[in-house]
């Protein structure tokens, strides 16, 4: 390998990459060997991450969550004439170091790799081959494909534009203004997870109405929470966790025919469990367990005793009144949850957060049957919950217009589903945990 890669500076964002970053950073040291600074910024992790890394880099910083704002402190810190800027799920060619000067030695202000993607689907191979054509027809890049460039042309342009989502493709889009890309055929190999994760041709569908609407100049918070991700919200924010008691007979009562009286309380427990342990989780501020009827039952005390939070009763006519009091109760921002919602994860949660303190009034999850399993409010909005039909298909729609008579600025970023009829206990049997 060339000496050529003492003026190159790799730079890796990681965000909890524990169980592989050792392997990521094993294959880069062949290059740190030749001369080149691998540099790692971790955006704040939880498992050990950062630990496990430091011996394997020149380099490593932590800065705040988020991808752009990662590479870019990676970037200050650096010290090479040229920049590289690798995921920590990207693997790069034997040569690509000497491949990356070469091309910038002969007059590349920027450049990218063509992608392979690791996987068996056969979809696979379409996409990786769609990914590199894509960008070399355009010009644009995306951060799979191992952006390269000159450190005098990322100052020059300001570096990645600090987005939660699409950062590379706006920061490619300024590139290409410069000059085209270098575009390098030898394929660096990124891991194919996210696509066998939530499915091959999903994720595809995904990421062309994002990319579309991004083009169309959709907000990338908004993008960013439907693709999963959500940077780190600013001030911590409490949690309301609302709750039937898991009594058979009178809970879950549209899955009886389905399950039985027993086996449906059964399952408002573990819904109930599940949501708990992910708002504790969570962790942006005080959770409070919102009970009904009454906090007073064994179920309630004992939940209590484990996670350490607050037991409420609710209270009010209607599932309205009682959101408004709960919300009353409540000085600052707030989430309150439902439990029927396993596809709730913390990145909703996180996002939602950021959106209270991005100025939103409100933030919605609504829910596929026209409900909603997420409402947060900035402040509390007493007349926001009159007048709307509970239990019905219209919940979601009748609170909109709500939201315009009152003048609100609110976000839904994404639809999701909930567990309330039997039609949705297969796609809740798929779940990990809830498997029959």
């Amino acid at each position: 390998m060339k000496k050529a890669s003492t003026r190159l500076s790799i730079i890796v964002p990681v965000l909890n990459e524990g169980a592989t970053i050792a392997v990521q950073l094993a294959a880069l040291q062949p290059f740190r060997a030749a001369g080149a600074e691998i540099v790692l910024v971790d955006g704040g992790s939880s498992d050990g991450t950062a630990d496990l890394a430091r011996a394997l880099v020149n380099r490593l910083i932590v800065a705040p969550r988020g991808r752009a704002v990662q590479m870019n402190a990676g970037a200050r810190a650096s010290r090479g004439e040229v920049l590289l800027f690798l995921h920590a799920d990207t693997t790069l060619p034997a040569a690509a170091d000497a491949l990356v000067v070469q091309a910038i030695a002969g007059g590349a202000q920027w450049g990218r790799f063509d992608v392979r993607i690791d996987g068996r689907h056969p979809l696979l191979r379409v996409v990786e081959r769609m990914m590199n054509w894509r960008s070399r027809l355009s010009g644009v890049a995306t951060g799979d494909q191992a952006m390269f460039l000159r450190r005098e042309v990322f100052e020059g342009v300001g570096g990645f534009p600090e987005i939660p989502l699409m950062e590379d493709i706006a920061f490619s889009t300024q590139l290409k203004k410069i000059a085209a890309p270098a575009c390098l055929r030898e394929p660096v190999t990124t891991s194919g997870r996210r696509w066998e994760k939530h499915g091959v041709l999903r994720t595809i569908l995904l990421m062309w109405r994002l990319r579309a609407a991004y083009f169309f100049g959709a907000d990338p918070q908004q993008l960013a929470i439907r693709y999963g991700y959500a940077p780190q919200g600013k001030a911590p924010m409490a949690i309301a966790v609302f709750s039937k008691a898991p009594r058979a007979g009178e809970t879950k009562t549209r899955l009886i025919p389905a399950l039985g009286a027993v086996a449906a309380a059964r399952l408002q427990r573990r819904l109930c469990l599940r949501t708990l342990d992910l708002a504790c989780r969570a962790a942006h501020g005080k959770v409070t367990l919102w009970a009904a009827p009454d906090h007073r039952q064994r179920f309630f005390r004992a939940v209590q005793a484990q996670h350490g939070i607050e037991l409420r009763s609710q209270a009010g006519s209607d599932l309205g009144e009682r959101m408004a009091n709960a919300f009353a109760a409540h000085a600052g921002p707030l989430l309150l949850i439902g439990t029927d919602c396993p596809a709730l994860t913390e990145v909703h949660l996180a996002a939602a957060a950021t959106a209270l303190h991005d100025g939103h009034d409100a933030v919605f999850i609504p829910a596929e049957d026209g409900g909603y399993v997420l409402v947060g409010l900035h402040r509390p909005q007493p007349r926001l919950f009159e007048g709307i039909a509970w239990g019905s298909d219209k919940v979601m729609a009748q609170t909109r217009k709500r939201l315009v008579a009152l003048g609100l600025r609110w976000i839904e970023p994404l639809v999701l589903w909930d567990v309330d009829r039997p039609d949705d206990l297969p796609r809740l049997a798929k779940l990990e945990g809830f498997a029959q």
